[in-house]
């Protein structure tokens, strides 16, 4: 309960806080087809605030942009298909097109703050030091990594699924 408390405080700090990156928005706006955005996560996960506001921001700039939230440990049980190794690892992003065909899938968190928990998960951290570091990660990134990742995934040139947009 808890974590959802604070994860709520945060996620409002980056809806009212959040810049979104130029580049992506024009992108966003510039879809012309009927695209679907699951986005797979809980209430009670420490990395959510920091990415659902802005994915939340992002989409609402184009309404051929549904958004589907699905909770993980609830039906229809969609994380399932998007596994990292084995585990249930959220947020979670599924972009699909019109004919419901993964375009990308983006997640549990940007790529540097993954090698982080790696890191410190491999070193023993505890779980509480962790999560104060992956905080303080994003505190200092500020959405960029994960609007970088998603232009990049959004990319015809480095996602040729995407250019069949």
């Amino acid at each position: 309960m808890n974590y959802t408390k604070l994860n709520w405080f945060r996620q409002q700090r980056w809806f009212k806080n959040g810049i979104l990156n130029d580049e992506l928005v024009n992108l966003i706006k510039g879809i012309n087809t009927i695209q679907k955005w699951i986005l797979i996560t809980e209430p009670w996960c420490g990395d959510a605030p920091h990415v659902l506001p802005f994915i939340l921001k992002l989409a609402a700039f184009n309404a051929n942009i549904e958004i589907d939230i699905q909770l993980r440990d609830a039906f229809p049980f969609t994380i399932e298909n998007y596994l990292s190794g084995n585990s249930k690892a959220i947020p979670k992003l599924v972009v699909r097109n019109n004919l419901n065909k993964d375009l990308f899938v983006w997640g549990p968190r940007p790529r540097e703050c993954q090698k982080l928990y790696e890191q410190l998960k491999s070193a023993k951290y505890t779980h509480e030091q962790i999560h104060s570091a992956l905080q303080n990660w994003y505190n200092q990134d500020k959405g960029v990594s994960l609007q970088m990742e998603i232009l990049e995934l959004s990319n015809p040139v480095s996602n040729p699924d995407y250019a069949q947009v």
